[in-house]
């Protein structure tokens, strides 16, 4: 490595390194790169980063969170070399949002309650939008997870005054959803069904103080623990686990329950 490939552990560091990836003597395939060729390679980074938030393990955040910041530099100096923006513009775009939107800490007002802090937020968005014909909802990115996405525009339109008026109209509104789709015949219209009943339980996550993707991965990381441990089980007892009974097989299934439990 030569002494000009040294880079500094700071932005500039990274920035620089990015500049030499796609400048003259780069890599080809950097710089083949755009926005939108990195787009898929940039949503897997962010999941490798939740997976590691999840797991609690310190090591692998460190370096998916690298890896996510290699990115953001990385769109920036494609921006860049296309004279489109630079990072000056982001940052100071990022910056005057966020003082915009923190008047208890950089103005005159006073915050001392945490939950005062959302309506506010929320307030000074409504007045940033005032003489636009943009939505509230418009804020909320269409590409994010689905159940994400549902409970985050029901959120919004909660705040804006449209919502139940207790948990109690949530539960019926799901219940009605249970019934509809149960009488639902064609595949579209099945589908559509299903659709509304997520979307509504989505909301009564949003009720209960919950999120209603973190409740779904938690699930998911459940089954997956305990199916494959009902499949090493079977493989320590020699058995083909595909090729047992379903009682057998449920029975694997409280086994794994309890030895999770257990831990």
């Amino acid at each position: 490595m030569n002494k000009q490939d040294i880079f500094a552990e700071t932005y500039s560091g990274v920035r620089q390194l990015v500049e030499r990836l796609i400048g003259p003597d780069g890599c080809p395939w950097d710089k083949e790169q755009t926005p939108a060729t990195l787009k898929h390679l940039f949503l897997e980074e962010c999941y490798e980063l939740v997976e590691a938030i999840d797991e609690d393990d310190t090591d692998k955040m460190i370096e998916e969170l690298g890896d996510v910041f290699f990115h953001l530099a990385f769109q920036i100096q494609i921006a860049a070399k296309a004279k489109r923006f630079t990072q000056k513009d982001v940052f100071a775009s990022l910056l005057g949002k966020l003082v915009r939107r923190h008047p208890h800490v950089f103005g005159d007002t006073r915050m001392d309650d945490p939950s005062e802090a959302v309506p506010k937020w929320d307030a000074i968005k409504r007045k940033e939008l005032e003489g636009s014909d943009r939505s509230i909802l418009d804020g909320v990115p269409k590409a994010m997870p689905a159940l994400s996405y549902a409970q985050a525009v029901q959120g919004r339109a909660a705040r804006m005054g449209f919502d139940w008026d207790d948990f109690q109209g949530v539960v019926d509104k799901i219940a009605e959803e249970v019934r509809e789709l149960g009488e639902a015949e064609s595949p579209e219209a099945k589908e559509r069904e299903m659709g509304d009943l997520l979307f509504s339980m989505a909301n009564a996550a949003r009720w209960m103080g919950a999120e209603s993707e973190n409740a779904l991965r938690g699930t998911n990381t459940r089954f997956y623990k305990r199916f494959t441990t009902m499949e090493q089980l079977s493989r320590e007892r020699g058995l083909r686990f595909e090729d047992l009974p379903l009682d057998q097989k449920e029975a694997l299934w409280e086994e794994a329950k309890a030895l999770e439990e257990s831990v």
